[in-house]
């Protein structure tokens, strides 16, 4: 994932760029870039690899270079952006976060329209903010550009954008990825997380819908663009990747995922000694668990939260289950002898889920039985840079149904496993229970999942665990 902040202000806005990006770290990947106009006009850019170190500390030094009333700042999955950009619609910096399927395809037929080269790329990939400033480019105005290159991305892409004295923020044309406005005297930000919000004194104004267009300067936000009628807002930042003071839709993370524990807690009776959360996400669905069910919450496991990132960052499957494990450090105190139960977010590979578990029984659990606040994922996201994954069958659910079924299985009988209480389904759910060695294992319903987070099943994206997204299909 990847997130965005910007402001339009009155005065000089450096520090609210600065934190309100700071803000964003949570999503945990490799890149953090600034970029401001100073008083002259000037555009001021600064990137960073922060794979190893936060955003801020990165930053520190840069902070006497940047001046102006108005920046943007992003944490972005691996591509450099900002990209500050000089073009026949004047020089603008952007950034955008999202995925874009077809950029091969777009980059073929750009090249075909006489366009000379892209400058930026990783890996040898293009950077996809910089085909995206291309696409707009082919437009006669900053709006029309930026609608025009969502029409031609598949996957997603919600876009900031920068001049010298104004930004535009557009929300993906399906609302994959949420956009935020917020306001104080004499400014305007906008944002991908709520939690930038409070302490920077801005107050929540509304949320873009999706391919919704907006200019913003320091007095006014103004719309360019209505929103569209289908949305399909990724159900993760709910379960997974949102902050739990943030809110999406005005449904607050935390609240959402105590209610889905409590939902999961009340479709059982356990004899067990303690709930526990995996940290950081799994613990509110465990709180919201425990509390249902008056078994007590502890914590088995602390998080050394000073100097590791979030374990799904790394590229390398190797270094990935190394910092999950360093980052979980065991109190053996409360595993030895006791039947522990365990929420978690989700289960993705599996893999550092099985060394964890392992790890419990090396201290002396009695039974380790695990509850994932959603259902089986058996599908890898099209839309969103949500797994490292580069294969289907790196999921846990896959390789289950590939020993059941064998290599080639037809998209029918894949859903044939995405239905809970079925004869398949249970023996999905036992082949990942055996091959994690939990004593139990069971996965949130999707229908009971939408309920607990409160949000329109219309508006919410869930093609992970059902194979099928409306948006996608037409």
């Amino acid at each position: 994932m990847s997130g965005f902040f910007g402001v339009a202000s009155t005065r000089d806005c450096v520090s609210e760029v600065f934190y309100g990006t700071d803000y964003h770290s949570h999503l945990g990947t490799r890149r953090g870039g600034m970029a401001m106009v100073d008083p002259e006009g000037t555009f001021i850019r600064r990137i960073h690899d922060i794979t190893n170190a936060q955003f801020r500390s990165k930053f520190d030094e840069d902070f006497d270079d940047f001046h102006g009333n108005i920046g943007i700042g992003v944490i972005s999955d691996g591509e450099d952006q900002p990209l500050v950009i000089s073009s026949r619609l004047g020089t603008f910096a952007i950034m955008t976060v999202g995925k874009i399927n077809n950029i091969d395809e777009l980059a073929k037929e750009i090249f075909t329209g006489s366009y000379s080269h892209f400058a930026e790329m990783n890996d040898g990939v293009f950077n996809p903010t910089e085909l995206t400033a291309a696409l707009i480019n082919r437009a006669n105005s900053f709006v029309e550009g930026i609608e025009y290159a969502q029409s031609r991305i598949e996957g997603s892409c919600s876009i900031l954008l920068m001049t010298r004295d104004r930004l535009y923020a557009a929300r993906d044309r399906y609302g994959r990825t949420p956009v935020i406005l917020g306001s104080k005297e004499g400014a305007h930000a906008v944002t991908m997380e709520t939690t930038a919000f409070p302490n920077l004194d801005f107050q929540y104004k509304c949320d873009l819908g999706p391919g919704e267009i907006v200019e913003i300067t320091s007095d006014k936000v103004v719309q360019k663009k209505a929103p569209g009628e289908k949305c399909a807002l990724c159900t993760f930042f709910w379960v997974y990747y949102g902050y739990p003071s943030s809110s999406y839709d005005q449904i607050n993370t935390e609240s959402a995922r105590y209610r889905n524990g409590a939902s999961m807690a009340s479709q059982e009776k356990m004899d067990i000694d303690t709930i526990g959360g995996i940290p950081d996400s799994g613990v509110a669905h465990a709180i919201g668990y425990a509390n249902a069910s008056g078994i007590p919450y502890q914590r088995a496991f602390v998080k050394y939260t000073p100097t590791w990132p979030r374990s799904f960052m790394p590229q390398n499957q190797t270094v990935r289950d190394l910092v999950a494990k360093m980052k979980l450090i065991p109190v053996e105190e409360q595993i030895r002898d006791k039947k522990l139960l365990f929420c978690d977010d989700s289960i993705v590979r599996g893999t550092q889920l099985r060394d964890t578990v392992k790890r419990l029984y090396s201290f002396g659990a009695k039974e380790v039985h695990m509850r994932s606040a959603c259902p089986p994922l058996i599908w890898g996201c099209k839309f969103l840079n949500f797994s490292r994954s580069r294969s289907e069958l790196a999921l846990a659910a896959r390789r289950a149904i590939e020993k059941l079924e064998g290599p080639e299985c037809s998209e029918e009988t894949f859903q044939k496993y995405t239905v809970p209480g079925s004869e398949k389904y249970a023996k999905m759910v036992e082949i990942i229970r055996n091959d994690l060695h939990l004593t139990t294992l069971k996965f949130q319903q999707l229908e009971k999942l939408i309920a607990s987070i409160g949000v329109k099943p219309d508006r919410i994206c869930t093609y992970c665990w059902t194979g099928k997204d409306p948006s996608f299909e037409d």
